[in-house]
């Protein structure tokens, strides 16, 4: 299965390369994850966060596949378990092999990006850097893979 993050923003801090990388390889290869970012819009004094958003959305658009389960993260979406995410990882994957997760920039997703999506996740009602979410993402998927695998990570 290959699941891809889009992520907006192309410059993070090590502290969280190092985490989400930590959890990639840790992954088995069957499931393949791998992270394309995505530039954010320049943000001048005077622009309108909605045409922020549509830019970086067309972006994010384009990298969309047909064939993907796509899943937006945004704050007004579902509130999953872990145990729900398994369970939802197990249904989508009986439909694709592939899976496209995406996070929006500072502003988060244009309403295309959200239009487009096949679900869409809430990690928390708190507000997390965008970046932080990559290593949340990371952690959440391997936690996810070891439910469904009957591993002690998720005790």
């Amino acid at each position: 299965m290959l699941i891809e993050l889009l992520a907006a923003g192309t410059r993070p801090p090590d502290w969280t390369k190092t985490g989400y990388l930590e959890y990639q390889k840790r992954l088995p290869r069957d499931w393949q994850l791998q992270l394309r970012e995505i530039p954010v819009a320049h943000r001048g004094k005077n622009e309108s966060v909605v045409k922020l958003k549509n830019e970086e959305g067309k972006r994010m658009l384009a990298l969309l596949k047909p064939e993907a389960h796509v899943i937006a993260l945004d704050s007004r979406g579902d509130g999953w378990s872990t145990q729900d995410l398994a369970s939802n990882i197990q249904k989508w994957t009986s439909r694709t092999s592939h899976l496209q997760l995406i996070v929006g920039g500072p502003d988060g997703l244009s309403d295309a990006c959200l239009a487009r999506a096949d679900d869409c996740w809430s990690l928390s009602k708190l507000t997390f850097p965008h970046f932080l979410v990559r290593v949340l993402l990371a952690e959440q998927l391997y936690r996810a893979w070891a439910v469904i695998n009957n591993h002690p990570y998720h005790k």
